[in-house]
This record gives structure tokens, sequence and C-alpha cells, in this order.
């Protein structure tokens, strides 16, 4: 059993080794769309302020040699593959709501997805933006999610090898109006 003494050194210990660390300052870990039961819940934005807000991600799928060449021509039976990615990213970035269940509805004000051929896969860049009351790092990480599954099913038939890869937020801003 240890004494009083001996028992607030091993807390002193014990706090300047948190201290040492770095783990002094770390609060408690909450979830903004868990209620108090741990059960899923839509957060209540509504007293939050409207503001001008972008995000930013990427991803990338990779692709065999003989199928970037296919994309590079325009070879593929189903078309024109970057321009189907950048039309399906478009369309994704849309529907998040709808793909993602606690997504707020936004007017997006626009959405910039980019597709680019790289000499093994394609990168997909996509911003969104829009002026309202939460972010829309969701609807820019399903903009390139949707984006790279066009090019997954537009070449499927003929790699199948190709991987996903580093679907990020590369970027999440917000400016007052």
């Amino acid at each position: 059993m240890l004494k009083r003494g001996k028992l607030m050194a091993t807390k002193k210990m014990k706090k300047a080794q948190k201290k040492k660390l770095g783990l002094h300052k770390t609060k408690p870990v909450t979830l903004s769309h868990v209620d108090p039961r741990g059960k899923a819940r839509m957060v209540d934005v509504g007293d939050k302020e409207v503001v001008r807000r972008s995000a930013t991600a990427r991803g990338f799928i990779h692709l065999s040699k003989e199928t970037v060449t296919l994309v590079r021509e325009n070879g593929l039976k189903k078309g024109d593959v970057l321009s189907v990615a950048q039309v399906a990213g478009i369309m994704a970035a849309k529907l998040t709501p709808q793909i993602v269940p606690l997504c707020h509805p936004l007017e997006l004000t626009q959405i910039l997805v980019t597709p680019q051929l790289m000499p093994d896969g394609v990168e997909v860049t996509a911003t969104v933006r829009c002026v309202g009351r939460t972010g829309v790092e969701m609807e820019a990480l399903t903009a390139v999610s949707g984006a790279l599954l066009a090019v997954y099913d537009m070449c499927k038939k003929v790699d199948r090898r190709m991987a996903f890869e580093r679907i990020e937020l590369v970027e999440k801003t917000k400016e007052a109006l």
C-alpha cells in the first residue's frame, strides 16, 4: 500500500510524463453526429453564421500502362473516360446528402471536377463552394469518389487490377460575407 507522500509523488510523475509527451493539453474527443446516448443524429446548424465555404479534395486510381494508353487515345468502347468522370463527379457532389445520411442539403454555388491522366492512372481534384452554415468537404470528397468510380466502371473490362488511393481532403476554408 502506498503512503500518501508516495502517492502524491506518483501522481506528479505521471503528470510530468504527460506534459513531456504533450498529452496534458488534450481535450476529450467528442463526435458532433453522436448524441449523449451514442446514437447517430443530424447536427443542428441553425445558429451557425452563414459564410462563404470551400473545400478541395483529391484522389487517385492506379491503371495499367495499357489502360492509360486506351484512355489517352479515347480507345475504350464506353467513350471519353475523363469527360464522363468529370460529369459523374459533379453529379455525385450534388447528391451527397442522399449518399451520406447525416449531411445537410446545401445550395452549392460551384463544383469544379478535374480528372487528369497521369502516367500510372487518373488523379481527380474537386473543389466545391457554397454560401451556408456548414462546410462542403463531404461534397468535395463525394465528387472525387464519384469521378473515380466512373473511371473504374469505364475501364473495368480491360483492367482488373485498378486500385483507388489517397482520397483525401486537401483544403477547407470559410470566410465572412
